[in-house]
C-alpha cells in the first residue's frame, strides 16, 4: 500500500455513491437523514489521570431500539443531525471508531462525521480536547499535543471496562480518525514524533503565511522552548488502523519515527490545491507520504479544509463576515459541503471496510 493515491471523482451530493474503490465496488453511502435517525448517542464523562477535570465524552452507535429523537450539534451557524438519545445498543460487537475534533471544535462539531461513520456501522467515540476546544482554544495548549492523544487512550481505557458497552466492542478493529490538529494526534498514537526545531524551522519559513504559525505567533508561543509534550512519544499499540484528515504539523514529522509506523494510515487531504503549507503531504509538501510505509493518500477535489466542518445554516456566512470571523462556511464553486462530506465518508468508510 506504499504511497497509493487515490482521488475521489467530483459528483452530485444526491447522486449515489462518491467513491467507486479499485476493485469496481461501490460502498452504500447516503448521507445522515435528519427525518428518521437510525443511530443512537449517548454522553459521558472520562475521569483521566492528566486532567484536572473530567472529559466530556459520547457514544454513537446504529441504535438497537428507538427512544426519542433529539438535536446534536444545533448552532447559531451549523445544522445539527438527529439521534436517538441512549438508545439500546445493538446485538453483536462492532468495530470502534475513536474521534479527535480539530483545533477550536468539540464533539458537536463532529457530528456529521460521527452520525455517517456509526450509520456505516461502526461504534464512534467523541470527546472534548480541553484547551482546543470551542471557545477555550488556546495556542499555548495548543502544543501540547501528548494531552490530546491521552485523552484519546483515556476515553477508551473508559468505553472498554464499560460493562454497557464494551461487550459491543470488536476489539480487534479499533481505529482513530483524527482532523486537522486531531489529525496530528492520531498521527501520534500510530507513533510519529514531531521535531521541535523542524518546526520552528518551517515556521521561520512561511511565517504567517502559513495558519498554524500565525496562530501561535498571535500567543505569544515561544517556538525556541516547545513544551515536551509537543515531541513526547504518543503511540498506543490498540489504534490498528489512522485515519488523518489534513493533518497539521507534518513538517514537524520526525522521518525515524514514521519509519517504525508499522499499522495503516489513510491521509485524507480537502481539496487538490494545497493552499495551507501545514496540511500539504504531498513529495512536494512536507513529503509525509515518502515517511509512511503503509499509507494510502486520498485527495478530495474541489474542496478546502472548512469543508470538513458541519453543515451551515442559510445566512450563516453572512453572520460570520457581521463577526469579523473566519469564512468557515464559504465552499468553492461547483462543490458543496454536502457532496465533500458524502466523498469523505466514502473514502473513510472504504479505507476502514465499513
Amino acid at each position: 500500500m506504499k504511497h497509493l493515491i487515490f482521488t475521489v471523482p467530483l459528483m452530485s451530493a444526491l447522486a449515489g455513491p462518491a467513491f467507486t474503490d479499485p476493485a469496481g465496488t461501490d460502498p452504500a453511502v447516503t448521507a445522515p437523514s435528519a427525518a428518521a435517525p437510525t443511530i443512537g448517542f449517548d454522553r459521558f464523562d472520562v475521569k483521566t489521570d492528566h486532567r484536572s477535570t473530567p472529559l466530556a465524552a459520547g457514544i454513537w452507535y446504529p441504535s438497537g431500539r428507538a427512544t426519542y429523537a433529539a438535536s446534536v450539534g444545533d448552532s447559531l451557524v451549523f445544522e445539527p443531525v438527529e439521534a436517538y438519545v441512549g438508545a439500546a445498543l445493538p446485538e453483536g460487537a462492532l468495530p470502534l471508531i475513536v474521534l479527535s475534533h480539530g483545533s477550536g471544535s468539540s464533539i458537536d462539531g463532529t457530528a456529521w462525521l460521527a452520525a455517517g461513520l456509526a450509520e456505516r456501522g461502526a461504534m464512534v467515540l467523541v470527546l472534548n480536547h480541553p484547551g482546543t476546544t470551542t471557545g477555550d482554544s488556546s495556542p499555548r495548549r495548543t502544543v501540547r499535543l501528548s494531552e490530546r492523544a491521552a485523552d484519546m487512550s483515556a476515553a477508551l481505557d473508559h468505553v472498554l471496562a464499560d460493562p454497557q458497552i464494551a461487550p459491543h466492542i470488536d476489539s480487534s478493529r479499533i481505529s482513530a480518525v483524527g482532523f486537522s490538529l486531531g489529525g496530528s494526534t492520531v498521527l501520534g498514537l500510530a507513533g510519529l514524533r514531531l521535531d521541535p526545531a523542524a518546526y520552528r524551522d518551517y515556521c521561520a519559513r512561511f511565517k504567517e503565511t502559513a495558519q498554524d504559525c500565525l496562530f501561535l505567533m498571535r500567543g505569544g508561543v515561544d517556538l525556541d522552548t516547545l513544551p515536551p509534550e509537543f515531541s513526547a512519544n504518543m503511540s498506543d499499540p490498540r489504534f490498528t488502523a489512522i485515519v488523518a484528515v489534513d493533518p497539521g504539523w507534518t513538517y514537524a514529522a520526525m522521518p525515524e519515527s514514521a519509519a517504525k509506523i508499522d499499522r495503516p494510515i489513510q491521509l485524507l487531504s480537502l481539496g487538490d490545491s494545497f493552499p495551507w503549507p501545514t496540511t500539504d503531504v504531498r513529495t512536494e509538501g512536507s513529503g509525509l507520504v515518502d515517511l509512511l510505509a503503509q499509507v494510502e493518500h486520498t485527495i478530495i477535489p474541489n474542496a478546502h479544509h472548512y469543508s470538513f466542518l458541519p453543515l451551515c445554516k442559510d445566512h450563516a456566512a453572512q453572520l460570520l463576515i457581521e463577526e469579523g470571523e473566519d469564512p468557515i462556511c464559504d465552499d468553492p464553486e461547483g462543490w458543496d459541503r454536502a457532496t465533500a462530506h458524502d466523498a469523505s465518508l466514502a473514502a473513510i468508510a472504504r479505507f476502514l471496510d465499513l
